[in-house]
């Protein structure tokens, strides 16, 4: 056992704070409420992608929550892994959770809430498609679902189900895919152009 004086814990070790930077909590006050087409929700979460990464804020990620039916913004969350040393603040939990605490409340598929949409700039990763599901959501709309993101910028997505569509459907979630794939592609090969740190756990080490 590691010894070590005391007091070790205090209040700022054992707490926990995420948040969005600054840019994009402007960029949030700027957008219109509601953005009623796919097209126009992936184009501002795709933004927010390539924005943080240029900003030097996190990876080239974002998702944005949706209601469903009209188009009601509640946010839109950037990876920050890098910038809080947290290998869970992927952009999908930060959206989500985020969602959940503007609406206060754990689910976002309660029977007293409108239906909400998460629109993301590719397929989540292992951790943050477990995350789609225990969050309510019941629609996901995403720009791609094939290796181009991890052949292009190097990060590892993690093992996903083969049948994970399906897991999708079975559990009442709505998938749109290909929505604005290009333009999402895009990104990527800019954030590989740029030389930019890949922050894979053990970089990769054991791939």
């Amino acid at each position: 056992m590691v010894e070590r004086s005391r007091p070790f814990f205090n209040s700022q070790n054992t707490s926990l704070s995420l948040d969005l930077p600054d840019w994009a909590v402007a960029d949030l006050n700027l957008l219109p409420t509601h953005i009623q087409d796919i097209e126009g929700r992936m184009q501002v979460v795709i933004e927010f992608s390539r924005k943080n990464f240029r900003a030097g804020t996190g990876g080239p990620f974002a998702a944005g929550i949706f209601e469903r039916q009209s188009g009601r913004l509640v946010v839109i969350g950037v990876n920050r892994v890098v910038p809080f040393n947290c290998s869970p603040a992927h952009a999908e939990i930060m959206g989500i959770s985020l969602a959940q605490r503007i609406l206060n409340h754990y689910d976002l598929g309660a029977p007293d809430m409108p239906e909400h949409q998460i629109v993301v700039n590719w397929r989540p990763c292992a951790m943050c498609f477990g995350a789609v599901f225990w969050s309510g959501i019941t629609s996901m709309a995403i720009a791609g679902a094939g290796p181009e993101l991890e052949e292009i910028t190097g990060f590892d997505e993690g093992p996903i189900h083969p049948g994970w569509r399906a897991e999708l459907d079975r559990r009442g979630i709505h998938l749109q895919e290909n929505i604005l794939r290009d333009q999402a592609i895009e990104v990527y090969q800019e954030f590989a152009g740029s030389n930019q740190f890949v922050y894979n756990a053990r970089l990769g080490a054991n791939k």
